[in-house]
């Protein structure tokens, strides 16, 4: 792929707070420190992973960032939460946070007893 057709990725200083409150939740609850930079790690090359085609990645439909031009990336259980500068080529990272399995929210609306 030609360069001029990839994005850069811009993390937003929320973002990167989000990141570190990650890391530092796993290393020091679960006592787990290179779990805790395995899911950074993982987070940040799903991030970089952003530089081409973003568009792929769903439109937000619920939430704060819902209907105004937010995309979504799903990692583990992490939601990175974007936007796409078209003019800029850039993808400017809004946040990091914890989300539950879809599935599973999913099918309790789904299979709600009546």
């Amino acid at each position: 792929m030609d360069d001029l057709d990839r994005y850069r990725a811009r993390i937003s200083e929320h973002a990167k707070h989000d990141l570190d409150a990650i890391y530092v939740y796993i290393a020091e609850t679960f006592l787990e420190p290179k779990m805790a930079l395995s899911l950074v790690d993982e987070i940040e090359k799903g991030i970089l992973g952003l530089d081409t085609m973003p568009q792929r990645c769903p439109t937000r439909k619920i939430g704060v960032y819902a209907n105004h031009g937010y995309h979504q990336l799903f990692v583990k259980n992490y939601t990175v939460i974007f936007r796409i500068d078209e003019k800029k080529r850039r993808v400017i990272i809004i946040t990091v946070r914890y989300s539950t399995s879809q599935f599973l929210f999913t099918k309790a609306i789904l299979y709600k007893e009546k």
